[in-house]
């Protein structure tokens, strides 16, 4: 028998959330106008959330609320209140990217379903494990794997009690979701906020090879891949597009129903992709997918793609083929949004009318009887009723209607209270109307039980505290190894030195053993470990085991879940975007979690505010080269041109490239390609920050230096020796060190700093 896969749609505003149930979607992903990872969306209010939540019950569709950002400190008091609501609706699961909400939500909201976000770039079994122990219950998977690492994931998940989700139609990002900082550095507008405002698709000066869109990838489409997907035993396909209009949702959804049909009934599936072509597109590429990761998945054009393939199909794309072309789409266009608009203004998001007929004499039990469209029901006091022996006014519809007032927030609201049949100056304890109220509660939401709002105890920082920073440095080169040693040696400067390790090691493991079993260095796990090279990173740490490094440091959930699990120190890195205390006591006590790197995207006030746990250390990088982007692409394809069409096990293991781009504000990018390494790109000046040593004193037990030889334009105009020297003095208190360093390491920008997220 075929699995039964859930085609999860968008909803980015209520009428995509109508579009998308008339269309057959089995569950909808939407976000309220806070905390939700598209803030350019629509969203809903939360007013009409219930009515929402009826509506999609009624036609047997799940409704999931996305939550998916970093939360910073001053937020947690209102999330800590929307959760409390929440709690009281059927809502059938939260998406969630951030540490700390996991956190609070497995400790005191175990009635939400969790959901891990994209945002949290699942790629391996470790992470899975890693969030099964957190209580989330399904994940969605990296866009960037193929279908036998989906499968492989697939199985992981079942193992540990989760569902897996997939991305198989809408917008591919260039970068691994959750890793990407060009919005954030470039405009301020943090894609782990929500407001990513897409540098990728902007044009660039053209570059070596005749490209005006270097970074401007193909939409994901797996339509023709759905059944290979069923097989890899994917749970539910994901259609991304809340900023897009509910034509294009209807449009979208309707196509992938009917192949999900077609796979229930074994019929042959479709492969022409005629409809998904009628709405917006970029063109359209399978290749993260099928492992065929090729140049001609980049498309050097960021609009709709649509009128130029029509255009093509009638015989080319000639000036009065585009004209006609888009005449075709734009009536096209209008035609579904009369036919879409029809179907749904027949829907309604209104809550359900509710009419409380009310009883009731002295010395018998108070009777509701509870009307809604779909059924009534009846309830009874556990007390009875009494004389009014005071002088106020006896009980009547008025003083119930305020008493039964919490019965509005429901998907219901209270149309009408029926006192007719109460005796005149009837007394009943107010308590008493609290009990009637949650017995009412209780038959309306499906016989679960309704708890009190809960009260998350607020964190206190630790007193009295006084805190020497240390130096720390990263460097990922044997030769910079060597010469770094003995500088600290010759002059006497203290420091942590960490290792960078690549993303891929499959022939060099002995080598880097060699390299920390002579070494007191500490090894720093990159952020994306797939596959094969997950497997040989797990196989490095238990090789490593017996040196006992003081402890670790790891970007990668997956390998903190082994390290967690064989007693191993370790410490959260930047990528895991720490902004909040909760974050930090999620991974202290879930995870024996030793210290955490604040992440460089928050503000002066947002650091100040994070309160650490007691013997957990926090660490911060003060200059360091600014990594935008990291892709699961050739990002040199489009660029100056490689001899090879498609990826191979060869470039990651052996390709060494640098190129820049330039946009058109004049501003450069690096792109880098290191042996063992994914794409990246830099921006064009690196982050120095001197001024938190001194902003925030007592808080941070090491300040990080990322020495690694990396091209920007920042300028370094000191040796080595003489650059750790200045920053042993500005730790020490030297007032003239921190102009020397902004004097030494010319440009740089802090931008990050000053406004946060």
């Amino acid at each position: 028998m075929t699995k039964n896969i859930e085609l999860l749609a968008p909803g980015g505003d209520t009428d995509c959330i109508k579009a998308a149930i008339i269309a057959g979607a089995d569950a909808i992903y939407c976000g309220l106008d806070k905390f939700n990872a598209r803030n350019r969306a629509q969203n809903i209010a939360f007013a009409d959330l219930h009515g929402i939540l009826r509506l999609a019950q009624k036609h047997n569709c799940q409704v999931f609320l996305t939550l998916n950002i970093i939360i910073v400190e001053s937020e947690i008091s209102p999330l800590i209140r929307l959760l409390n609501k929440l709690v009281k609706t059927k809502i059938d699961g939260v998406i969630v990217q951030d540490f700390g909400m996991l956190y609070l939500l497995g400790k005191y909201f175990p009635g939400l379903n969790i959901h891990a976000s994209t945002q949290l770039t699942t790629h391996n079994a470790g992470q899975i494990k890693f969030l099964s122990k957190l209580k989330a219950t399904r994940v969605n998977l990296s866009r960037e794997l193929s279908l036998d690492e989906i499968q492989s994931l697939a199985s992981a998940g079942h193992e540990n009690n989760m569902l897996t989700e997939v991305f198989v139609h809408g917008s591919y990002c260039i970068s691994f979701s959750g890793l990407c900082y060009f919005s954030s550095v470039h405009g301020g507008k943090s894609g782990n906020r929500g407001r990513c405002s897409q540098p990728c698709r902007d044009q660039y000066v053209r570059t070596a090879v005749g490209k005006d869109f270097p970074l401007n990838l193909k939409d994901n489409s797996a339509y023709a891949d759905l059944q290979e997907l069923a097989d890899a035993g994917v749970d539910s396909v994901k259609i991304e597009g809340r900023i897009k209009k509910f034509h294009y949702v209807y449009t979208v959804v309707d196509a992938w129903k009917k192949q999900l049909l077609r796979l229930g009934k074994r019929e042959r599936l479709v492969t022409d992709k005629h409809d998904l072509h009628k709405v917006f597109n970029r063109e359209f590429s399978n290749g993260f997918l099928t492992g065929d990761i090729n140049k001609s998945m980049f498309i050097d054009n960021s609009r709709d793609n649509s009128a130029i393939r029509r255009a093509e199909i009638k015989g080319g794309c000639t000036d009065e083929n585009i004209q006609q072309a888009k005449r075709e789409l734009y009536d096209l266009k209008t035609e579904i949004l009369h036919r879409v608009q029809k179907k749904i203004a027949r829907l309604s998001i209104t809550k359900a009318p509710l009419t409380l007929v009310v009883s009731g004499e002295v010395g018998s039990p108070l009777k509701i009887v509870v009307k809604t469209p779909d059924t009534s029901f009846a309830v009874l006091s556990d007390s009875l009723a009494q004389k009014n022996r005071h002088c106020a006014q006896g009980l009547n519809a008025q003083i119930l209607l305020e008493k039964f007032k919490a019965l509005n927030d429901t998907e219901y609201f209270i149309q009408h209270i029926d006192g007719e049949h109460l005796q005149d100056d009837l007394f009943m304890p107010f308590k008493e109307l609290t009990i009637i109220q949650k017995k009412i509660l209780f038959i309306l939401n499906d016989a679960q039980e309704t708890f009190p709002p809960v009260d998350v105890p607020l964190l206190k920082k630790p007193q009295n505290l006084s805190i020497q920073p240390t130096l720390s440095l990263l460097i990922s080169s044997a030769r910079d190894l060597h010469n770094l040693t003995s500088l600290i040696s010759s002059n006497e400067i203290e420091a942590d030195i960490y290792f960078q390790l690549p993303q891929s090691f499959k022939n060099n493991c002995a080598e880097f053993i060699e390299i920390f079993t002579e070494n007191n260095i500490i090894p720093w796990f990159p952020a994306v470990l797939i596959g094969e090279d997950y497997r040989d990173a797990v196989e490095f740490l238990h090789q490593l085991q017996p040196q006992r490094p003081q402890h670790i440091v790891t970007d990668n959930t997956g390998i903190a879940y082994e390290a967690y699990q064989n007693g191993i120190a370790w410490i959260a890195g930047t990528s895991l975007n720490i902004v909040n205390s909760f974050s930090l006591l999620c991974l202290k006590e879930h995870f024996n979690c030793s210290g955490a790197f604040i992440s460089n995207e928050i503000s002066k006030v947002q650091i100040k505010s994070v309160k650490k746990p007691n013997d957990f250390k926090l660490y911060y990088s003060i200059y360091h080269p600014i990594n935008l982007v990291t892709s699961g692409q050739c990002l040199f394809h489009q660029v100056t041109g490689c001899h090879k069409d498609r990826i191979d096990a060869h470039c990651i293991q052996h390709c060494e490239k640098t190129s820049s781009i330039k946009n058109l504000k004049g501003e450069t990018l690096f792109l880098e390609k290191t042996k063992g390494n994914y794409h990246r790109i830099y921006n064009e000046v690196n982050f120095l920050n001197t001024d938190i040593v001194t902003d925030v004193p007592n808080l941070f037990s090491s300040f990080f230096v990322d020495l690694r030889n990396i091209r920007t334009n920042t300028n370094i105009d000191v040796d080595t020796a003489t650059l750790l020297q200045l920053f042993k003095n500005h730790l020490n208190g030297n007032l003239d060190a921190a102009k020397n360093l902004r004097q030494s390491l010319h440009p740089t920008t802090d931008i990050q700093y000053k406004k946060g997220i």
